[in-house]
């Protein structure tokens, strides 16, 4: 189930709730029983070097699909 940040106007505090995307806009209680919330964008973890391998048709020396080496 996804995880949705919350940051209460009336009090500051910021909190989360795991809930069904389809009630991902249903209004949120904070944990001090404020009902004045509002939902903060939610940033997404990227992992990897940020560089890509080349494919097939992408120049460099490798092999294809990814980059050399397995694909013979």
């Amino acid at each position: 189930m996804p995880r949705y940040d919350f940051r209460c106007r009336s009090c500051g505090a910021t909190f989360e709730l795991r809930r069904a995307m389809a009630q991902a806009n249903d209004p949120a209680v904070c944990p001090e029983g404020h009902t004045d919330t509002v939902k903060l964008l939610s940033a997404v973890a990227v992992t990897g070097s940020g560089t890509a391998a080349p494919g097939p048709t992408g120049g460099g020396g490798g092999g294809g699909c990814c980059g050399g080496g397995c694909c013979g």
